[in-house]
């Protein structure tokens, strides 16, 4: 006789055993494990896509999220524990003090294995493995987690996104946005894999602090929350080697069954614009694809690089002249040689250095007017 408390489904040749696939994991909808589990299978080639090769750090709730009054109890799970299919991919991670055992989201069964340990959320960094033991490549992808303070939300990450969205392409790097599935937005730039996490992560910290001096009345640099009242945290902090952000197209652990999905800009124009759950995910996959395609590779393979450079400051002794012709590398990293063989983020840094105001939305052209004019 079968039990009604188990149940065994067979992916790609590879059978994952469910217990009591009839719970209900998401009580305001009713959705179940089995049914998670038939959106992470559907799913699975775009999880695989950005997720493969990449350690995942698993955020568990056994018995369900619950209700906003009587919340399930999750952890994050980082080590494998001792039982676990011999078929579920692995690596070694070297951290400060110790080593982790971590699976990698490589495949769908690994994916409702997972599931059926109670994971919802799927954490990774911006980098992959490499093909040596415990080798962690560059990030082929840079992040900006856009976190509402109280009273701010989605509109107003919105708005943050559109802001940091011409202050990406500047630099070289094409960017695409994500509605978490909590409450905010990320935004995600593809990189060449020339930059090491620690770059990344600076050049993503100067970046946000200059978001939080052109915008002050909107955007903030600093976790502190007394300063984030009615203002959008664009956290940088992610871009480290040791931080993870939730994976595209990895389910949220709220009280609905929502989903973080990468969008088009255009989208983002929506006055109803929301976070969306798995049924509407699935849809709009078939409908219209993927919006991260143009910076993620095709494969998901660890170790493919794309995108672009990620421009980092250098150091340097020698100055800039006064009317901007100098031979040198100034301290701040402005560049060298004439504003006219500077990037536009170079040229915002100096506008700023000097004391100069509503230069935020100046294209080149324009800011090498008013360096020169200074």
């Amino acid at each position: 006789m079968a039990d009604p408390d188990r149940d065994t489904v067979e992916i790609d040749g590879r059978r994952v055993r469910l217990t009591h696939p009839e719970k209900v994991m998401y009580p305001s909808t009713g959705t179940t494990k089995r049914d998670v589990v038939d959106y992470v299978v559907a799913v699975a080639p775009l999880v695989v896509r950005h997720g493969a090769g990449r350690p995942a750090t698993r955020k568990r709730w056994p018995d369900g999220v619950g209700t906003a009054q009587d919340p399930g109890q999750s952890f994050f799970a980082k080590d494998l524990p001792g039982s676990v299919p011999h078929w579920v991919p692995r690596r070694e991670q070297q951290h400060a003090d110790h080593v982790n055992t971590y699976p990698l989201p490589d495949d769908a069964a690994t994916l409702a294995w997972f599931v059926q340990m109670g994971t919802l959320e799927i954490h990774v960094p911006q980098w992959r493995f490499g093909p040596a033991a415990r080798q962690e490549l560059p990030p082929d992808r840079l992040v900006l987690d856009l976190d509402p303070g109280e009273g701010a939300g989605l509109a107003e990450c919105v708005e943050v996104a559109r802001l940091l969205r011409p202050r990406l392409d500047d630099l070289g790097l094409t960017s695409v946005p994500v509605t978490s599935g909590s409450t905010g937005v990320h935004v995600y730039a593809g990189l060449d894999g020339s930059a090491t996490s620690d770059e990344v992560a600076e050049a993503a910290a100067r970046l946000a602090r200059e978001m939080a001096e052109e915008h002050p009345d909107l955007v903030v640099s600093t976790i502190r929350r007394d300063v984030r009242r009615g203002k959008v945290l664009i956290d940088w902090s992610q871009n480290r080697a040791a931080r993870t952000t939730v994976t595209p197209y990895s389910m949220r652990g709220r009280t609905r069954p929502t989903v973080a999905v990468p969008r088009s800009w255009d989208e983002l124009e929506d006055a109803d614009l929301r976070q969306l759950t798995i049924d509407e995910v699935l849809e709009r996959v078939r409908d219209v694809g993927d919006p991260m395609d143009v910076i993620a590779p095709l494969e998901g393979r660890a170790g493919t690089r794309h995108g672009a450079a990620m421009p980092v400051e250098e150091d340097g002794d020698a100055g800039t002249t006064e009317d901007g012709t100098g031979t040198g590398t100034t301290g701040d990293g402005t560049g060298t040689g004439r504003y006219e063989d500077r990037t536009v983020a170079e040229l915002r840094r100096r506008a700023r250095d000097l004391g100069l105001r509503g230069y935020s939305d100046l294209r080149k052209a324009e800011l090498v007017d008013l360096l020169r004019n200074h």
